[in-house]
């Protein structure tokens, strides 16, 4: 059986929740950041790494006793693509990895088991990209084999300049499932989906 691992962005800086580290909002008593890195490790049978950088230590204190590995980016304030460099240098061991955001708490272990499936149905050499009408959602699935491409430019890191430079080395997975396409960026996004929580705990 192929091996899936992950690298979880956990780097970012929360500019738009107004002071407050996303990561770190409480879901059913734990961390946002808890409950995703848990949904991967479930889901996949290879290893997590999770890419730190703004306020690293309230994060790793966060997963602290989980069987992860941390890659610290020291450039998390030039953007995501720095912290997919970060973690394609580190992560080792799997033929696929699934590349994903520390702020999707609405993915389930069966979405990315549904992607993985998928993935494996398609052209394994290629990274796949879930996808719904036009957006294109996370994560994304990287073969290992892909990973010297993928750092070969310094400069310009990351898989969405390489994706889009590249169509012929993608290929779009259609997916339903909300969790791909939504993230917590806003205060009114977290509020959103406390919402959707209360609404499942009432049901």
């Amino acid at each position: 059986m192929d091996s899936f691992g992950a690298i979880i962005l956990a780097a970012g800086l929360s500019r738009r929740m107004e002071d407050c580290n996303k990561l770190l909002l409480p879901i059913h008593g734990k961390p946002m950041i808890q409950h995703v890195v848990e949904t991967y490790i479930a889901a996949l049978n290879g290893q997590v790494y999770v890419v730190t950088g703004f306020e690293s230590d309230r994060i790793e204190a966060a997963l602290d006793g989980l069987p992860i590995q941390f890659v610290h980016n020291a450039d998390f304030d030039a953007g995501r693509p720095f912290s997919v460099r970060a973690g394609l240098l580190k992560a080792r061991g799997s033929e696929h990895y699934l590349i994903g955001l520390g702020d999707q708490p609405q993915l389930t272990k069966d979405d990315l088991r549904a992607l993985i499936v998928a993935h494996l149905a398609g052209d394994v050499q290629k990274i796949s990209i879930p996808r719904q009408n036009t957006t294109r959602g996370n994560p994304i699935v990287v073969p290992a084999a892909m990973r010297a491409r993928l750092l070969a430019d310094e400069a310009n890191p990351g898989c969405g300049k390489f994706t889009r430079a590249h169509p012929e080395l993608a290929q779009h997975i259609p997916m339903t499932q909300a969790g791909f396409f939504t993230d917590i960026d806003t205060p009114d996004a977290f509020e959103t989906f406390e919402q959707m929580i209360l609404q499942k705990d009432l049901t």
